[in-house]
């Protein structure tokens, strides 16, 4: 990833933008943070955050007028938080701090014409800066001065003067502000700004100030705006002033970059719906301490997060995209040594939930592809990450599992039937009454057990992708091109993509032109409807499935999140391989978005919500019925999975094709072996196959290397077949092997197995 790429990411991310108080605040105060301290009644906290913004902040807080009250997030639930009043409170209530330490001398000397707000916030901000300023007046604060005492309480002025001549700033009072005095001024001093109580008539022939820079005719004299009435508006004015005069003591832009520096549009998003109204808490005079801190805790401390809120692979990780896209370009920058994010890349289920969501359309999805694509690239892609998934789509498409025939007794084919490797490692029985139902009603329907190459496509592997799917195309060919005919969702997204000239169709759409199959039984239930990722934009596949749930007489209930918005099961993106854990929490969350028992036209959603124990149906099973109970099935484990798919290949060879016989065993495979509950539960966790065990002992076997433990009498052997190592606790019973528990690992122990 180049910087220029990250720059785009970044700003595609708005959670780091400003919050819609502080964007129209004059002088940007951080009101979600005060508000936040106010609701804690850290009073000294929050009064350190108006200290730090303010000019004046003893007067400015006691007097400020506001303007953020109307843009607040909160006025449309309930009404606008009431800063003016909690920052009056705060100021009454919190400990005073001594003004903020000014920076080193800029040696530059300025001047400030006229005493009024706007005159005492630009000396304050020029002090502050380093500048050598002084303030020429009649008498400073005069449009304080007659204020009650309700609105500015006695000897809080003075405080502040006192604080202004600490910050460095010389105060000449009782001198008239006149034209020589300016002309003396613009001669002496590098720059000067005329307050507005000052000289009005002096800037008659110069014109209104510039507004953006509050220029005037006259090189290096500032002035603030006219009749200005506002008191935040004429401090912000004293900044705006500051600001240009130090630009123009540097001799830069005075108008460059000035976008944020007044009131602006931020571009933060919050959501608000489902928010309780919570009208303002109003007193009949002051706040107490317990109504200021129940007025600041109406503040909804805004934020965006939605795709945070909405994904828990994003929540795990305990931060947001923009974040998160800075670690992996500093993770593609690093050269040698740890590549911290790597866990966080490839545990994206690239499932595009938070694009959906996102105000900006942020695709974390396209992010952590590309990422995946660059450490294949790179050579530093983890090799634990997706190796258990590449290997298992790699059986799929070997010589056990894989098949690709025309119909029985044909020799063309006008349709073939794509069912999908995870279909058929799951429900074998229903792929096969599919295909049934297909040839009894289309004819010439030929059949590819494959897998569409989807695993590769996620791990980032695009060259073994590419590979796949010519694969998939020259055999389809060799079928003479027929439609296909998909019931994976997946398997669709993907052969459109990879084999744009030919016809794909979903099955679900086929049901719906062709009418549901005999053995389709009328249902009377209400079920909670799954829809996988890969159907998210396949509108029409969305209106197919529901169309024929109402057929078939169920009243689908839809998940708050789905469609367009549909959550992922945990598969997708191989998070499920790559980051297990999580994997785990991402169907759990899934599973509890309904109460209702679930139906999907997805196997492995089917099977990833199974695993945590809630009831779901695959479509088939209400197309198809037979099973009782159908709803309960377990999850076929790993192992179970892969001799699904070599048995469906088998059974389909004889009962179809009269091909009897089953396929050449290898020598590891006829090792007769038992598992305790514990060494098969261990086996789905780890993801060690039966194979992975059958080589270890067929292996101890050969060599007669192995442990004996003294008090269990248990053996232990382990086997690196290939870059992983597997260590097998077992005892031999029967003439065969009971499996105890099983372990696996890349590291090579030398002189513990072979």
């Amino acid at each position: 990833m180049e910087q220029a790429e990250l720059r785009k990411w970044e700003h595609k991310c708005i959670q780091e933008e400003t919050p819609q108080c502080t964007a129209a605040c004059p002088l940007h105060v951080d009101a979600r943070t005060f508000c936040s301290l106010m609701g804690q009644r850290r009073w000294d906290k929050a009064w350190s955050v108006l200290a730090r913004t303010l000019p004046l902040p003893g007067v400015l807080a006691r007097l400020c007028d506001a303007p953020c009250r109307n843009e607040c997030v909160r006025k449309d639930a309930g009404g606008g938080i009431e800063i003016g009043l909690l920052e009056r409170f705060c100021a009454d209530n919190a400990k005073p701090v001594p003004p903020p330490r000014p920076l080193p001398s800029r040696g530059k000397s300025t001047a400030v014409l006229g005493g009024d707000l706007a005159g005492l916030c630009a000396t304050w901000e020029l002090a502050r800066r380093g500048f050598d300023v002084t303030l020429y007046c009649t008498t400073p604060g005069k449009d304080l001065l007659g204020l009650p005492q309700a609105t500015l309480p006695e000897g809080v002025l003075e405080r502040e003067l006192e604080n202004l001549a600490k910050l460095g700033a010389k105060i000449e009072s009782d001198r008239a502000v006149d034209e020589a005095l300016l002309n003396t001024a613009l001669e002496e001093k590098d720059a000067v700004f005329l307050a507005s109580d000052a000289l009005a008539e002096a800037l008659s022939d110069l014109g209104d100030p510039d507004e953006l820079t509050l220029g005037t005719g006259r090189s290096g004299l500032f002035a603030a705006p006219r009749g200005e009435t506002s008191p935040i508006l004429k401090a912000a004015a004293g900044r705006r002033a500051a600001n240009s005069m130090e630009r123009f003591t540097q001799g830069v832009s005075l108008v460059a970059n000035r976008e944020l520096e007044g009131p602006y549009k931020t571009r933060l998003y919050t959501n608000i719906a489902g928010e309780e109204p919570a009208p303002p808490v109003i007193p009949d005079g002051g706040y107490n301490e317990v109504e200021a801190r129940d007025e600041a805790k109406r503040c909804l401390q805004c934020e965006c997060m939605e795709c945070v809120k909405n994904c828990e692979y994003l929540k795990h990780f305990k931060s947001y995209p923009k974040v998160y896209v800075r670690q992996i370009y500093n993770n593609e920058s690093i050269v040698m040594g740890t590549r911290q994010a790597n866990t966080m890349i490839n545990s994206c289920m690239l499932c595009g939930l938070c694009k959906e969501i996102c105000p900006e359309d942020f695709p974390m999805a396209e992010v952590c592809l590309q990422a995946r694509r660059t450490l294949v690239d790179t050579g530093t892609m983890p090799p634990s990450a997706h190796e258990f998934a590449l290997r298992d789509m790699a059986f799929a498409n070997g010589p056990k599992a894989a098949l690709v025939r025309h119909a029985p007794g044909e020799d063309s084919s006008e349709y073939v039937f794509f069912p999908g490797c995870q279909l058929t490692a799951s429900d074998p029985e229903n792929v096969e009454a599919a295909y049934a139902d297909l040839r009894k009603r289309l004819g010439k329907v030929g059949l590819m057990l494959l897998c569409c190459s989807a695993p590769a496509e996620w791990s980032g592997r695009q060259a073994l992708m590419n590979e796949a799917m010519d694969d998939i195309k020259q055999q389809w060919k060799a079928l003479g091109s027929p439609r296909i005919i998909v019931s994976c969702p997946t398997c669709l997204k993907t052969l459109r993509q990879g084999l744009p000239e030919a016809e794909v169709s979903s099955h679900w759409s086929l049901f719906r032109a062709l009418g549901l199959p005999e053995s389709a039984a009328g249902q009377n239930t209400s079920l909670a409807i799954n829809d996988p990722c890969a159907a998210r934009h396949d509108t029409v596949l969305l209106e197919d499935v529901r169309d024929l749930l109402e057929q078939l007489g169920v009243s689908v209930v839809e998940p708050k999140l789905s469609g367009q918005y549909t959550e992922c099961c945990g598969y997708g993106g191989l998070l499920d391989s790559a980051n297990p854990e999580l994997g785990k929490a991402v169907r759990e969350r899934r599973s509890k978005a309904a109460e209702e028992d679930f139906v999907t036209y997805c196997a492995m959603c089917r099977d990833m919500l199974a695993k945590t124990g809630k009831h779901a149906l695959h479509f088939y099973d209400l197309l198809y019925p037979g099973r009782e109970n159908a709803g309960a099935r377990p999850s076929p484990g790993y192992s179970a999975r892969r001799e699904n798919r070599a048995r469906l290949k088998e059974k389909l060879l004889a009962d179809l094709w009269r091909e009897a016989g089953q396929a050449e065993k290898a020598p590891f495979e006829s090792v007769a072996v038992e598992f305790t509950e514990t060494a098969l539960q261990n086996m789905e966790e780890r993801r060690i196959l039966k194979g992975d065990v059958q080589k270890v002992l067929l292996q101890t076997q050969k060599t007669g290397k192995r442990f004996v433990h003294k008090e269990t009498g248990h053996f232990l052997a382990s086997h690196r077949p290939v870059i992983v190592t597997y260590w097998v606790e077992y005892e031999e019973k029967n003439g065969g092997f009971l499996v105890h528990n099983t372990w696996s690992h890349r590291m090579h122990v030398r002189g513990a197995g072979s």
